[in-house]
């Protein structure tokens, strides 16, 4: 039991911080339609986040729901990757960063429909929906970005190359990940590797962009060690309950 809460625990903490992320553009969108649009999509987030995070707090039987977990834990408790909790920096960045989650998340929850485990199967099945959205969405807008103007191009490629070296966690592979797909609850990672290669492969070709070639991997998050920009997350994220403990509406 412990192994799947710490497992369900990975995918809430991924749509959570990614979430909260993209509730910074919120006012802040380079065209109204936009705007809105980003701010929805963070909403979809923070709400696959909700219904994850409730789960595992059932799974945990201490207590602790959805809220506590995300407004109670200190920042090594977190199990997000660190590609989620990468600073926004400008549009481009922010959809490049939203394109390799969203290209990784689609066959997750495709593969993830059929687990052996029914919450996590009805969870796939609600959040696929909102997820192909999303990635239609990224994925138009690192086309239309990279097979822009000169300049657009530019900012592009840099954040593909900034951002790259935090793809490979999202395949992260210990024992708690191979124990869950032998019991069949988690998809094979190779299985979702593969399709997300795929994806990102097509979407770069059409949007006239290079992979970086160098084999740089950061990882960590997966085991609570985050970047120096989770701390200033959790610091805006958890404010309110930090300052007013046990507030409810």
């Amino acid at each position: 039991m412990n192994q799947l809460f710490e497992y369900v625990i990975r995918l809430g903490d991924d749509s959570l911080i990614l979430g909260q992320r993209l509730a910074e553009w919120c006012g802040h969108g380079p065209i109204l339609e936009e705007d809105i649009a980003m701010t929805n999509i963070s909403l979809d987030l923070i709400g696959q986040a909700t219904v994850l995070l409730k789960y595992a707090g059932e799974l945990e039987g201490s207590g602790r729901d959805e809220d506590k977990l995300a407004f109670l834990r200190n920042e090594r408790d977190f199990r997000n990757v660190l590609l989620v909790e990468q600073p926004n920096v400008d549009f481009g960045m922010t959809m490049l960063r939203q394109f390799l989650f969203d290209a990784y998340r689609k066959p997750l929850f495709e593969l993830m429909q059929q687990s052996t485990d029914p919450h996590l199967a009805a969870i796939a099945e609600k959040s696929l929906k909102e997820t192909r959205y999303h990635l239609k969405h990224s994925s138009e807008w690192v086309i239309r970005l990279g097979d822009g103007t000169e300049e657009s191009h530019r900012r592009i490629q840099e954040a593909l190359d900034t951002l790259w070296r935090y793809t490979d966690e999202l395949f992260y592979s210990d024992e708690l990940q191979k124990e869950m797909e032998k019991c069949g609850i988690a998809p094979a990672m190779v299985a979702v590797r593969d399709a997300w290669s795929n994806s990102v492969n097509e979407v770069m070709a059409e949007a006239t962009l290079i992979l970086p070639t160098n084999n740089w991997k950061f990882d960590g998050g997966r085991r609570g060690l985050h970047s120096e920009h989770m701390g200033y997350i959790l610091a805006d994220m958890q404010f309110m309950q930090r300052a007013y403990p046990n507030m409810e509406w």
